[in-house]
């Protein structure tokens, strides 16, 4: 079977009750289940053409993950403090879109601690669990903040970041899962480690600003038939035709017997896939 050719977003992922991970790969308005697919031969195939997804404008280079220079220049979703929430400029008067930013940023966060390839802080929307933590190929994860912005959990993250990683080995974590973690332990050793840095947070921003949480930890299964023991990994701008078994799915990447695929690194670039 073939689709037609249209533009690659990020792999659609849901959690069952019990705690598997369900992907749909979309392709402009195509949506490809994926798990069905696992031991079966799926190639992919870039046509040499990149639309933003924002205004649809042709572009030689996809820009933070999917957006063309202009649009990576003006929109608040592009900016640096997307990647360093600690640096949100917006009680500054000087997001590029305050409405955005009212949307996106100035709503509750969650602090968690997740095991990629290992023990990792990490921040999210209240909206985007669990879907953060599938995009990053947690096997458990754990909130134990609820922040009232998102500049408040960068600031919490970066306390925590002193302990613990706050960035996933990605090469580590498509090796196979990491050693299960008691979360719960590991959090009750690092939040007495991190009091002053709360209690700086809270007087500038109010009590209620850093909420403790006391949830229970969230375990995820990805579909995987097997891991490689070697890691190469594909790039369409190199490899415009990439085919193989699909052995697996984590994070946003395919696995291949031949080799990886992060989906989400190629957003906007126009693609067909064939399968049986």
């Amino acid at each position: 079977m073939s689709t037609e050719i249209g533009a690659l977003s990020k792999m659609k992922a849901q959690r069952l009750d019990n705690g598997e991970i369900q992907y749909q790969l979309p392709i402009g308005d195509q949506r490809i289940e994926l798990n069905p697919l696992i031991g079966k031969e799926l190639t992919l195939i870039y046509h040499n053409e990149i639309r933003c997804c924002h205004c649809n404008r042709k572009t030689k280079k996809s820009y933070s993950q999917g957006y063309c220079y202009p649009c990576m220049q003006k929109l608040a979703q592009c900016d640096m403090c997307i990647m360093k929430p600690e640096t949100c400029h917006f009680e500054q008067g000087t997001c590029r879109e305050p409405s955005w930013g009212e949307s996106n940023c100035m709503i509750p966060h969650y602090v968690y601690l997740a095991n990629t390839s290992g023990l990792k802080v990490g921040i999210t929307r209240h909206t985007q669990l669990p879907t953060r933590w599938i995009d990053q190929g947690a096997t458990q994860a754990l909130p134990i903040f609820k922040v009232s912005t998102r500049l408040q959990s960068g600031l919490v993250e970066i306390a925590l970041a002193k302990f613990i990683a706050d960035k996933t080995n990605w090469r580590a974590m498509l090796k196979g899962s990491a050693n299960a973690i008691d979360l719960k332990q590991k959090a009750n050793e690092l939040v007495p480690e991190i009091d002053a840095a709360l209690a700086d947070i809270r007087l500038k921003y109010g009590e209620e600003s850093v909420e403790l949480l006391d949830e229970p930890v969230v375990d995820l299964h990805y579909p995987v038939m097997q891991y490689l023991d070697k890691i190469s990994s594909f790039n369409f701008d190199k490899q415009p035709i990439i085919s193989g078994t699909l052995l697996g799915i984590k994070g946003q990447y395919l696995i291949f017997n031949t080799g990886v695929i992060n989906m989400r690194k190629f957003t906007s670039y126009h693609i067909s896939a064939d399968f049986n």
